[in-house]
């Protein structure tokens, strides 16, 4: 009998006792995870990729950041890859060479959506309508540039285009870092309809 109670006792206890852990449990911060085993399993422990502190004794080299095999091209990137040099001699080079590619036709939606990249990045000093009498150019911040159906530009090649907006012309920089390749190609479809003027 003694046993019994003290059986019934210990049932009693260890239901209460895991009552109240459950319980305990669900209660509390909504975010934490509680108690974890082995949270090292979970959650590894990263290096941080652009330190110089800490060497890495899994790499050949020690740097965390492993930098891609000379010579390859990101997957989707090769369009980015431009064979000419920033020299008169590849300007040249690539007006000859460049031509537009086949999938940049001269249709209606090509040309409407290459004015609106150059009303975002070129119509500041090209003007609207590539007449050099964009608003910089108006306020007399910046020198005109020449207009697109002007004698020097209204016969300018599609690559010399190309090449002036990747590397930039005389005191025109560079937009290469803000117009993709083919965003390129679209504001010179647009640009040829400005050359017709």
């Amino acid at each position: 009998m003694k046993f019994k109670v003290l059986s019934s006792l210990n049932i009693l206890l260890t239901g209460g006792v895991s009552t109240l852990l459950f319980l305990g449990g669900c209660a509390g911060d909504n975010t934490s995870p509680g108690i974890e085993y082995a949270p090292d399993m979970y959650h590894s422990v990263a290096y941080d990729p652009l330190s110089q502190m800490e060497a890495n004794p899994h790499t050949k080299d020690g740097k965390n950041l492993i930098e891609p095999v000379k010579n390859t091209i990101a997957r989707g990137q090769l369009d980015y890859v431009y064979p000419y040099a920033n020299t008169p001699e590849d300007y040249e080079r690539a007006g000859n060479e460049l031509k537009i590619p086949a999938d940049i036709d001269s249709s209606e939606a090509t040309v409407a959506e290459g004015k609106a990249i150059y009303l975002n990045y070129c119509a500041v000093c090209h003007g609207e309508n590539g007449m050099a009498d964009g608003p910089i150019v108006a306020a007399e911040k910046f020198p005109a540039p020449p207009a697109y159906n002007s004698d020097r530009l209204k016969n300018l090649p599609a690559g010399k285009m190309y090449h002036s907006i990747t590397y930039g012309k005389n005191l025109m920089g560079s937009y290469a870092s803000q117009v993709a390749p083919k965003e390129r190609w679209k504001i010179i479809r647009y640009i040829q309809t400005l050359q017709k003027q």
